[in-house]
């Protein structure tokens, strides 16, 4: 005689893993209205084209013009649509933060790995970080770009440099709680090769930290590049930028005031978006640091 089990009903991995966005969302909410504004963002930077206008045509007869069903947010002082040009601004501003944020997290995660791995390596790359971070970014980044002119590429290396300590310590500090613990010592004393012992056991713990870091890194970077095209060192005047928005149209805030305050609202709302994300990213890999605050 056989029993007959009533057959268990699965639930797909994919449906259960939507189910579980709305519980998500109650317990970390930074996340995702962090994350939903940026992707707004990035959708309304990509599909600029579709929908902007032209953000280089320049029409004299239209200086200064109010909003209007042609231009919403009225015209700048050469007779630029501000509309357009603040659409495509973001193009630059997220490009700029997102690449520069990129670049200091890949290096700094390979000096801070290898400065809390080898002794040798670190008393070198930890003294060449304490003396980029006595530099103020700003000036460091100045520099570079007087050496080499204006330029979106070297814009974001001068501004991913200066972000590299900040990284590469947080990631050192992480790599020298982690190589005392047992796992890592059992794989060393079972032979296991330095690269991987570093591939899967030392850097998986880094990843969670490395993500909030970096979104802090992309706010930074955002704002580092308003403030250098607005003082004439970033993006070359011809590129629709916030900051370039911000510097051409300071002298004329009483009589168009959307020339300054629709790509200041944008950046605000953009860094915003960004530390957002980076809180809740921090929230969710660490809930206790939610529960001390």
């Amino acid at each position: 005689m056989t029993l007959l089990s009533a057959p268990v009903e699965t639930v797909p991995i994919g449906r259960q893993r939507l189910s579980d966005l709305p519980r998500l969302a109650k317990r970390h909410p930074l996340v995702f209205i962090g994350g939903g504004l940026l992707t707004l963002l990035i959708v309304l930077a990509l599909a600029a084209p579709l929908y902007a206008g032209d953000p280089l045509n320049m029409d004299p007869f239209k200086r200064l013009q109010p909003p209007s069903p042609e231009m919403w947010f009225g015209s700048d002082n050469l007779g630029r649509d501000v509309f357009a040009r603040t659409m495509f601004g973001t193009r630059i501003s997220l490009m700029v933060g997102l690449i520069s944020a990129a670049y200091a997290a890949v290096g700094g995660l390979l000096i801070g790995i290898l400065a809390g791995y080898s002794r040798a390596f670190d008393s070198v790359a930890m003294r060449v970080m304490d003396g980029l971070m006595s530099i103020p970014t700003i000036l460091l980044a100045i520099a570079l770009i007087s050496l080499t002119g204006p330029g979106i590429g070297i814009l974001i290396v001068a501004i991913a440099i200066p972000e590299l300590p900040g990284v590469a310590r947080l990631v050192r500090s992480v790599v020298l709680g982690v190589r005392e613990r047992p796992y890592v010592e059992a794989a060393v004393c079972g032979g296991a090769r330095l690269p991987k012992v570093l591939w899967r056991h030392i850097l998986p713990s880094t990843i969670p930290p490395l993500m909030v870091q970096g979104a802090n890194v992309c706010a930074s970077a955002i704002l580092t590049e308003a403030a250098l095209s607005f003082l004439g060192v970033g993006v070359p005047p011809e590129i629709p930028s916030w900051g370039n928005m911000i510097a051409s149209s300071r002298l004329y805030l009483a009589i168009a005031p959307l020339t300054i305050f629709a790509p200041g609202i944008c950046l605000a709302v953009t860094v915003l978006a960004v530390n957002l994300l980076g809180d809740g990213l921090r929230d969710l890999f660490d809930p206790r640091a939610k529960r001390r605050r």
